[in-house]
């Protein structure tokens, strides 16, 4: 007989469900409090709960692009103009709305929705 606490220690928590609407606002307010340093947070939480691959990537991405804009702030100077600043302000919003809209607008699976 197997025991039983054994057998629920090995699933995964939560079931790999997208969590309810109010612990994803409030982890979709981690990267907009932060101001995107910690914009991948979101993310690789929704990536490590689901698994799923499309997941995978997005939090890849955004681990990208928040490391690419910790880069961006250490090598930019403090006064920039014409491509830098560009470059700097879409690392930013993507990194802060970017990564906030995702956790707010991921969509559950066809199982899970059922």
């Amino acid at each position: 007989m197997k025991d039983p606490v054994a057998a629920e220690s090995v699933a995964p928590p939560g079931g790999g469900a997208v969590p309810g609407l109010l612990p994803r606002v409030l982890l979709a307010a981690v990267p907009v409090l932060s101001l995107g340093v910690l914009g991948a947070v979101p993310s690789l939480a929704i990536a490590w709960r689901r698994g799923a691959r499309a997941d995978w990537l997005a939090a890849l991405v955004f681990t990208a692009v928040t490391v690419g804009w910790w880069f961006q702030i250490g090598l930019t100077p403090e006064e920039t103009h014409g491509l830098r600043f560009g470059v700097d302000a879409l690392l930013l919003s993507l990194s802060t709305v970017g990564a906030a809209l995702h956790c707010l607008l991921v969509k559950r699976r066809a199982a899970e929705s059922r």
